[in-house]
């Protein structure tokens, strides 16, 4: 049952996230499921390995991101009609399901390829509608105050997903094969079910409300319209995605080529990769112990900059220790300026559109920018990774001019 924060919980509301109940079993939730996530994808990639050739297995892999591109604005008109909560919950919900269904068919069975394809497209589906609402929630659950150092604990909860959801995900495969893996990954996403149910949420008032006669199509275009008119909203948005444009290429698979060509090998990729790691949870650290960072707008601007900078100079350090360096500076950076993205989005954005504000950021984020990728590999080919990395850098720093030239966005301050 949904509990409004008013009375007395908008004391609770005022406290330091870090130290808040509601917030931490809302910490909670997100860490079990983005721990099954990271063990969903080794499942999903190790069963499409053993049954098909590794092209086929590709395709599987990638088969969740055409719906999620194609579907997240109206993941996030749905988030704002039904509210993030219901939206989360339910997602998760057929997440588990499917997940478990899945491993149970390999319990008994033997599948070929479709029903995981089948299930990419499942799971694809519903991130496009999950991802808006979890952008959507944490104004609910905290004080506007509190965002920033919300952000850094999410950060850090995405980082902890990673780090323990892939050794995971491979001893399940290894111990019992794709079906206990799946099986794990179903059990973890499942325990978030009823630690988000646990979590009291603000309620809007009714005239913030989406209103419920209207067409999805009348709030999606409703939601557009309030970003371009937006004084901050629009800038921001422009940058996040210039940003986003710049910077996949480079760390997905220009990191990759750096490797092949310089002889760093897989070793030495795995350290440039894991400097970025690194580097992207200290900023999210940061972000949770100190709580605000003011001149938010100034900060973005200089951060993406900066980082635009140290990713063209990735491309030119001598040796693989020098890389690594780059590579933790440009996730400092990199989780300094998106961390500050997001929370001037929040605090920025009306909570009623703010699934909308989300969805768009994230059609560009984990829709638009990853589809960059073979276009960067098939551009170092021609011209020369070095190259790219350059015009990967200028893209990136339009992001940051941007945030400097737009004087609302450059003079944006959290709340205190």
């Amino acid at each position: 049952m949904t509990t409004a924060l008013n009375g007395t919980d908008t004391v609770t509301a005022q406290r330091p996230a870090h130290r808040d109940g509601n917030v931490l079993r809302w910490l909670a939730a997100y860490t079990s499921s983005m721990v099954g996530d990271t063990v969903y994808y080794v499942a999903l990639s190790w069963a499409a390995v053993q049954t098909g050739s590794p092209s086929q297995a590709g395709m599987v892999m990638a088969a969740s991101a055409v719906p999620r591109t194609l579907l997240m604005l109206v993941g996030g008109v749905i988030a704002d009609r039904f509210g993030p909560r219901k939206v989360v919950i339910g997602s998760d919900a057929v997440r588990c399901a499917a997940v478990l269904a899945v491993a149970a068919l390999l319990f008994v069975t033997s599948l070929g390829l479709w029903p995981l394809a089948v299930l990419a497209v499942v799971f694809g589906t519903v991130d496009a509608v999950f991802m808006p609402a979890v952008g959507a929630l944490p104004p609910r659950i905290t004080s506007r105050g509190q965002l920033t150092r919300v952000q850094g604990m999410r950060g850090l909860a995405i980082r902890f997903g990673y780090v323990v959801g892939a050794p995971l995900g491979g001893l399940g495969a290894a111990m019992g094969g794709a079906a206990a893996a799946f099986g794990l990954a179903g059990l973890l996403i499942a325990v978030s079910i009823p630690l988000l149910i646990s979590v009291r949420i603000r309620e809007l008032p009714p005239d913030d409300a989406v209103g419920t006669r209207r067409t999805a199509w009348r709030d999606l275009r409703d939601g557009l319209d309030y970003i371009r008119r937006h004084r901050v909203l629009a800038p921001l948005t422009l940058a996040i995605a210039l940003g986003d444009l710049g910077f996949v290429g480079p760390l997905n698979v220009g990191v990759t080529l750096l490797a092949d060509e310089r002889g760093w090998g897989a070793l030495g990729m795995g350290w440039v990769v894991a400097g970025f790691g690194v580097g992207a949870g200290a900023a999210s650290l940061l972000l949770a112990v100190r709580g605000r960072l003011p001149h938010a707008g100034h900060v973005v601007a200089y951060t993406v900059l900066a980082g635009s900078m140290a990713i063209g100079a990735l491309a030119r350090v001598p040796d693989v220790v020098a890389a690594v360096g780059v590579a933790l500076l440009i996730g400092l950076l990199a989780g300094l300026s998106g961390a500050l993205c997001n929370a001037l989005s929040q605090t920025q954005a009306d909570p009623a559109h703010l699934g909308r504000v989300t969805s768009v950021t994230g059609t560009v984020s984990l829709g638009i920018a990853p589809l960059t990728m073979p276009l960067f590999a098939a551009t170092a080919g021609a011209w020369g990774t070095g190259t790219v990395f350059v015009v990967s850098a200028a893209v990136c720093g339009l992001g940051g001019v941007v945030a400097l030239c737009v004087p609302a966005l450059r003079r944006a301050e959290l709340p205190r």
